[in-house]
């Protein structure tokens, strides 16, 4: 028999559970211009059935055309976490064994199939988007599964209530690392082709479509996740001429990509690092033509702070800055030194930034950090802590806070790791606002290479790096075939997490501050007060705790 169960986007439906344990939703509110989504869970337990089964899907509402419907896929995971910690290391976690894990959303084509095996769980993952163009109101939604024949099978109603109100702009600087390298070695599309630059746009689309709004940006072939000795493929953006021992820079090729970036929606731009990564002790990868030939002139071998490469760069950061003007794009910049330092880098740190200092007083100078004393130094103004080292920053008021994670960030905090609740990559939202975070950094967009960029990995088979992290930080897309990014619902739910912290926001100017962090905390003992080590777990306290922000909303209005 077909059973079928509308149940919440933050649910994860592995092949092997049953339906009966997931938990059910059939109603809930949504702001005019939010994206909302749910899910059907479907799975066929005849023990007749001993195969395939061929479904197609219909939607029946009035919200029909701002609905988009995918499949659920699962993704192989050889490394969902780390092995032999502490059992508490374990706690929030889905499981921690290998296995297929659901991730990957492929859209679902009206006229193509649905199929499961007998006995799986799968979930269609239901998008309503109504772009703030739909009447505030109930809005049933049916989702209709047929057989081949045309018979129907299931019919499930979710009802939707659109408030009369709309989540404001988002104010949070958001980058996760995009890497155009990776896109091109996958698709084998030369750098800088039409074809690259066909695909880099639908990365781009998709990126500011989840809330990405501040690019990484090769100007040069940024000095990241890169074996030591070795180089990643060139996808530097300004051109290099060395005529008699003379720089000259072109800068058609940022030119285009500040246009694209701006057509698809982002308007910021994260400079590639100046330095290499965890010390700044060497310059990045720097290609130019050098009396006529094209070459590599700086690189692992190069001296971060030596003459000739700090003559080099001062000459770049001053032309670089005249052209962002000339667009009216300097202050949309954001400058890097060197990614991940720590207090025995301290020294070489503070050299290469001087290096570059005073051309880039009034601009934010920012990188991931974890070590407080190296902010308390003085060394940088604008630090990027991770979540799991984010307290003594927050304890001593540090204005303008950032803050990222990665492959550390496994214990407690909110991570986006596939072995993880879908609700503790949420929660970040609640911290988010909680903490007036003003930027969040991760390094993985669509990273596709394994450790050190050496060789390139199939994402579809390998989700960890070729065991570089668990599965799930390196890349929150996958390559599609046409050269276009597909979602992960791990993406999705970091971009709820972003719409519920533009909700709080906007019941914050309706009835004030004081009356939303009631709503989320009044409930909560003392010692449950949420930090971000600390907040409930669960997909009902996350839904509550929402419709709670969506009542202040809507008795305002």
């Amino acid at each position: 028999m077909l059973k079928t169960k509308l149940i919440s986007g933050m649910e994860k439906c592995f092949l092997d559970e049953c339906i009966c344990k997931k938990f059910a939703l059939d109603h809930d509110t949504a702001l005019k211009n939010e994206r909302y989504t749910f899910q059907l869970a479907v799975q066929d337990d005849d023990p007749a059935a001993v195969g395939r089964i061929i479904l197609r899907v219909e939607i029946d509402s009035p919200l029909k055309h701002y609905i988009s419907v995918a499949k659920v896929e699962s993704i192989p995971v050889r490394f969902p976490v780390y092995r032999n910690l502490p059992e508490e290391f374990y706690d929030n976690y889905l499981r921690t064994t290998p296995g297929l894990y659901p991730d990957l959303l492929r859209p679902y084509d009206e006229y193509g199939m649905f199929n499961i095996l007998a006995g799986d769980l799968n979930a269609l993952w239901i998008e309503v988007d109504p772009k703030g163009a739909v009447p505030a109101g109930e809005y049933p939604i049916t989702v209709r599964l047929t057989d081949v024949n045309g018979n129907v099978r299931s019919e499930d109603t979710f009802t939707l209530e659109l408030l009369a109100a709309e989540l404001p702009e988002q104010k949070t600087l958001y980058t996760e690392w995009f890497h155009t390298d990776c896109l091109s070695v996958y698709y084998d599309a030369p750098v800088f082709s039409e074809r690259y630059w066909e695909i880099v746009e639908n990365f781009m689309k998709n990126a500011a479509r989840a809330g990405i709004n501040l690019i990484l940006t090769p100007t040069f072939t940024p000095p990241l996740d890169t074996a030591v000795g070795d180089e990643r493929p060139t996808v530097q953006l300004v051109d290099v001429t060395v005529t008699d021992g003379k720089y000259s820079f072109g800068f058609d090729k940022l030119g285009r990509w500040v246009s694209l970036a701006n057509k698809c929606g982002i308007e910021n731009f994260e400079i590639a690092h100046f330095f290499t990564q965890w010390g700044a002790a060497h310059a990045p990868k720097v290609m130019a033509t050098v009396d006529g030939e094209y070459k590599r002139i700086f690189g692992w071998e190069t001296c971060a702070t030596g003459p000739e490469y700090s003559t080099f760069l001062r000459q770049f950061v001053s032309e670089f800055l005249d052209f962002m003007k000339g667009l009216g794009k300097d202050h949309n910049c954001y400058f890097h030194i060197s990614d991940e330092p720590n207090d025995a880098q301290l020294e070489s740190y503070i050299a290469a930034k001087d290096v570059v200092r005073d051309l880039l007083d009034g601009y934010i100078i920012m990188d991931a950090l974890s070590h407080y004393e190296f902010y308390e130094s003085g060394a940088l103004e604008t630090p990027i802590p991770s979540n799991n080292s984010i307290e003594p920053f927050i304890a001593n008021n540090v204005p303008n806070l950032w803050t990222y994670y990665c492959c550390g960030q496994h214990k407690d905090v909110s991570n986006r790791f596939f072995a993880m609740p879908l609700d503790r990559t949420r929660a970040i939202g609640y911290q988010f606002y909680k903490y007036n975070i003003v930027g969040f950094l991760q390094w993985g967009y669509n990273f596709y290479f394994n450790q050190g960029s050496v060789y390139p990995i199939n994402p579809y088979e390998i989700s960890d790096g070729d065991y570089f992290t668990p599965a799930g930080d390196c890349y929150s897309v996958y390559p599609g075939e046409n050269g276009e990014a597909l979602d992960s619902i791990r993406i999705c739910a970091f971009y709820d997490a972003l719409q519920d912290q533009r909700a709080m926001q906007l019941a914050e100017t309706l009835v004030g501050r004081d009356a939303v962090m009631n709503a989320i905390e009044g409930d909560l003992p003392e010692d449950q007060k949420i930090t971000f080590s600390r907040y409930p777990h669960g997909i009902a306290w996350m839904h509550e705790t929402r419709a709670k922000i969506n009542a202040l909303i809507k008795s305002a209005l």
